[in-house]
């Protein structure tokens, strides 16, 4: 039932995406769908793009595997979303127009070198984040559907990312929004029903649920205490405080997220659709919390531990617990139902990465440096700007899938706490931020987590790291500590750099265009 689930989803999507589809030569269409989505559906769309599979994946794992710090990283991720929504949302689409690049620079003209950059950090960003999902579909599908060999983990990887490339060619932005709020409606409504079913086996008290993970974790009352994750670091309380602020910071940052505010029609759609954006994370959030939980009840930490060391395969585990030795009808459906949605759940979070670079690629790379590019050619750029993506991203997969992904998922977060987050607080709100600074801060965040990662014992020297038998640790720490004051650091030397001259230049572009980047005002001349 699984794999006709899996093949009705497939067809239907393709196929709401070639209804969806642009014209060939309709760039608002393409980019951000006319803005035509309800601010409800905007706001699905955007907690879909939010919540990828290795979110529900990892984050239900890590809340099975080590309790209270798996609910504060989850706590984190709702928070991370709300930052981006009272901060960041509505400055963002007054100052950008389809890219990032756009919002960069609409106080620094004619910056095609901060373009080039930020297309080239938006690939950094989110190409680690793609590899974890593709190489983690082959390990997903032989999970579900009973398979263990390597050529068909492979093939389902092959498979997965051809269609992925599809969607985001073909569907452009309101194509894969369509397919977001169709993923969001099936992940939460499946994950509301298992969590309810869940309480009902502990007779509806959540007490008696985290008593019994706590029994069963072996770890007892340190199960629902903080600093279980960080037991073997050097500084577990460091390295606590410093993951999380990487979650907060990066994971809203990141621009598959940013390009959707770019949809809403006007600044109150933005507020509105971040109104229940933010909701949907928070209800995902109460899911995962009690599903997690709720695998080490049932099955307890050790049988979780041991299909996947990193947990990932906790939701899936947890809601086969929950049915028991027999299975009704109903409930396979339910599973069914559960196994789609986080299937769909890996088809939409990717194909909305390939389109924020493919439209990085095209707008900011390509477009910028020619004068007059006709709206077709952009679009044909942009389409094969997405299979540019994504044929490497499932090469590479095929490749570093049989490895620890963990280091990826950390480096995605990392770049967008300690390069694209500082750069936009800046550009946004700093009046005398320069061009200079703008491009130390995206330079030298990235070069800063570059170095740091490869030192830390997520790549080497521990079990689980990405290789394990190598040891060639000097970062004690983990890599966000550091990484994210160099971030900022770096944006601030090089606005000072840049002189004072610079500086108040850059101050009057930006009271230019003030009121309209920080509340959609029109400076109206006297």
């Amino acid at each position: 039932m699984s794999l006709v689930g899996f093949s009705a989803v497939a067809t239907v999507t393709l196929l709401l995406c070639v209804l969806t589809g642009p014209d060939r030569d309709d760039l608002d269409a393409f980019y951000t769908g006319y803005g035509s989505l309800s601010p409800l559906r905007n706001g699905l769309a955007i907690a879909g793009d939010y919540i990828s599979a290795a979110t529900v994946l990892g984050t239900s794992g890590v809340i099975a595997l080590f309790g209270h710090d798996g609910v504060v990283l989850a706590l984190s991720t709702a928070l991370s979303l709300m930052l981006l929504m009272f901060l960041l949302a509505e400055p963002l689409r007054n100052a950008g127009r389809f890219t990032m690049g756009d919002a960069l620079t609409r106080r620094m003209p004619g910056g095609r070198s901060v373009r080039i950059t930020a297309g080239v950090v938006t690939l950094a960003s989110l190409l680690p984040l793609m590899l974890v999902q593709l190489a983690g579909t082959g390990q997903l599908m032989g999970f579900i559907l009973g398979f263990s060999g390597e050529s068909m983990q492979t093939g389902c990887i092959v498979g997965v990312g051809a269609l992925m490339i599809g969607y985001a060619a073909i569907g452009g932005m309101k194509g894969t929004a369509l397919i977001q709020i169709l993923k969001m409606v099936l992940l939460l409504g499946s994950g509301l029903l298992v969590a309810a079913l869940m309480l009902r086996r502990f007779d509806w008290n959540p007490g008696a649920l985290l008593d019994a993970a706590a029994a069963n974790s072996g770890a007892g009352d340190a199960f629902l205490a903080s600093g279980l994750q960080f037991t073997g670091s050097a500084s577990p309380g460091i390295d606590m405080i410093s993951s999380h602020l990487t979650v907060v910071l990066g994971g809203a940052c990141l621009p598959h997220i940013t390009m959707r505010v770019y949809t809403a029609g006007s600044a109150r759609q933005v507020r509105r659709s971040m109104s229940w954006a933010v909701s949907g994370v928070a209800l995902f959030v109460l899911v995962v919390t009690v599903v997690g939980f709720g695998a080490t009840a049932l099955l307890g930490r050790a049988a979780v531990a041991g299909a996947d060391p990193r947990g990932n395969t906790a939701y899936l585990l947890g809601t086969r617990a929950v049915f028991g030795a027999e299975v009704s009808i109903a409930e396979t459906v339910l599973l069914t139902t559960v196994t789609t949605a986080i299937f769909l759940t890996v088809l939409a979070s990717v194909a909305g990465m390939i389109l924020a670079c493919a439209n990085s690629l095209a707008h900011d790379v390509f477009a910028s440096g020619v004068r007059e590019m006709t709206p077709r050619r952009e679009m044909l750029l942009a389409r094969l700007s997405a299979a540019a993506v994504g044929v490497p991203a499932i090469l590479l997969a095929t490749l570093v899938q049989h490895h620890s992904l963990h280091p990826l998922i950390t480096l995605s977060f990392c770049l967008g706490a300690s390069a694209i987050a500082p750069a936009l607080v800046y550009s946004l709100f700093w009046r005398r931020y320069t061009r200079t600074g703008l491009l130390a801060t995206l330079i030298g965040g990235t070069v800063a987590v570059l170095v740091l990662m490869p030192g830390t014992t997520l790549v080497s020297g521990s079990p689980v790291a990405a290789f394990p038998d190598a040891d060639f640790t000097w970062f004690p720490f983990t890599t966000g500590l550091l990484s994210i004051p160099a971030g900022f650091a770096c944006g601030w030397l090089g606005t000072v750099a840049s002189g004072r001259t610079r500086a108040e230049e850059q101050r009057r572009q930006y009271e230019a265009v003030e009121g309209w980047i920080l509340a959609g005002a029109i400076r109206r001349r006297p």
